[in-house]
């Protein structure tokens, strides 16, 4: 990084040298996410307003060097790494919930408000905020809006682009824009809101962000459904739909994952030995309302060959239930020492074909690949393991996850449902993405950032090589 002093010297002077780092433990740390993979950073640099991020990135735009805004880090796509290294921004800071306002049913938080700690404080004043990644007690709402983060509950509630009233935020050239409101209508010019989620920080830095709350839902119901097979699971959410029963959670775990669960915890809390798969299910609403849906719910699992269906006995019980599914993806290190943790998406019809896929190519390549997601989205993460000291088995795994991309988007089905692009996906970005089309998105980000200087190397494949990758 050229001139590197001079950067130096003007970061400290707008956040304080206490607030810069340049060590190499904060270069390792602040270059990975939560694949605990990443790029060295150059200089690692932490504002506390939006004046700061402001004056950081003119500084970065007039010295020519990347800029990488960082949330909590837990991504999965490498969308918060340094691949090209510069200064990572990290948000850190600004983690203040700004504002509850129960009249009009909003909030307004700071990027890195914990998204577990702000369900927490508007459901202790009798509101919610339904979009719940695994990771909510980990995740921040800044990083959430900039992957568009979804969760179980997002069958019935939504993802985040559905919460995201309005947001400011600082262009590379340290211009800040306000785009929305505090209204849920709002038809003034482009929707630069919903531009903004969803684009990994790669077109502007969320500084500020005014969520839609709703009442919280006075009661709910959580019940744990055990089938012989994936097909049955599948079957038994097809029944639901036919039904028009709305759960407000549809999760299936597959058997794979369970057996990976029982070795990693040490206990079978979510099935018994010899169980293929388990659906977790939530209807919530008014007490008359549960009652009347969750019978319809063990019925339509009981209909579909369902060999137990259990129901929460207490807020306890639920919450065990839920440590357990959030705490999957870390399980499934059992079964592989690497993982290519997959978040793909088919329409909710064609679930059962997307299983069906998964069989070919565990099959085809040799591989375990366990399976666990959203079923009543079509969401569905296809975590393909090897061994990394085994390179027949690494080769062979970037070659199913090729062939798992081409299948879902044939199936009429995305490459990402929650966790983006990033870097992990980019050279498979025109599988869904016509040329025409792509063409527009490369214009929409040479019109927020024409140097290329916001996150480069994300979202589309580039030729040029990043930085050399390490392990965290």
């Amino acid at each position: 990084m050229s001139d590197s002093n001079a950067l130096l010297d003007r970061l400290r002077a707008i956040v304080g040298a206490d607030w810069v780092r340049t060590d190499d433990a904060a270069r390792r740390e602040y270059g990975a996410d939560g694949r605990e993979r990443g790029y060295r950073a150059d200089i690692v640099v932490c504002p506390a307003s939006t004046a700061e991020v402001s004056d950081i990135a003119r500084a970065c735009t007039e010295a020519r060097v990347p800029l990488v805004p960082r949330g909590a880090g837990t991504g999965y796509s490498g969308g918060a790494v340094p691949v090209h290294g510069g200064v990572v921004l990290s948000l850190e800071r600004m983690n203040r919930i700004l504002e509850i306002d129960e009249v009009n049913l909003l909030a307004v938080v700071e990027p890195c408000v914990i998204t577990g700690d702000l369900q927490d404080a508007v459901e202790a004043r009798g509101l919610f905020y339904p979009p719940d990644p695994a990771s909510l007690r980990v995740s921040s709402i800044g990083g959430n809006v900039a992957e568009c983060a979804g969760g179980p509950r997002a069958f019935k509630y939504g993802v985040t682009r559905q919460y995201v009233l309005g947001l400011e935020a600082v262009l590379m050239d340290g211009e800040v824009i306000r785009t929305g409101g505090r209204v849920v209508k709002n038809v003034v010019g482009y929707d630069l809101t919903q531009l903004l989620v969803g684009s990994e920080g790669t077109l502007a830095i969320i500084t500020r962000i005014t969520l839609r709350l709703v009442p919280r839902p006075p009661a709910v119901a959580t019940l744990r459904a055990t089938f012989r097979s994936v097909r049955d699971a599948v079957e038994a959410v097809s029944g639901l739909l036919r039904a028009r029963v709305v759960p407000s959670t549809l999760e299936i775990v597959d058997g794979p994952t369970l057996e990976a669960v029982a070795a990693s915890i040490g206990d079978r809390a979510l099935a018994p030995e010899g169980t293929g798969a388990v659906l977790i299910l939530e209807v919530d609403g008014l007490a008359e309302q549960v009652e009347a849906e969750a019978p319809l719910v063990a019925a339509a699992c009981h209909a579909a060959g369902a060999t137990e269906v259990r129901r929460a006995a207490n807020d306890a019980e639920r919450e065990a239930l839920w440590r357990v599914r959030r705490g999957i993806s870390h399980a499934l290190m059992v079964v592989a020492g690497f993982k290519i943790n997959n978040d793909i998406v088919v329409p909710r019809g064609r679930v059962p074909e997307c299983f069906e896929l998964v069989e070919r190519l565990k099959a085809e390549f040799r591989l375990p690949i366990p399976c666990f997601g959203h079923a009543g989205d079509g969401n569905i993460h296809v975590n393909i393991m090897a061994s990394p000291d085994d390179p027949d088995q690494m080769r062979r795994a970037r070659q199913a996850e090729a062939e798992l991309f081409r299948g879902v988007v044939a199936l009429g089905g995305a490459i990402s449902g929650e966790h983006g692009i990033g870097t992990t996906k980019a050279h498979f970005l025109g599988l869904g993405i016509d040329e025409a089309t792509m063409t527009m998105m490369r214009r929409v980000k040479a019109a927020f950032d024409p140097l290329g200087l916001l996150n480069p190397g994300k979202i589309f494949p580039e030729s040029a090589p990043p930085r050399e990758c390490y392990d965290h």
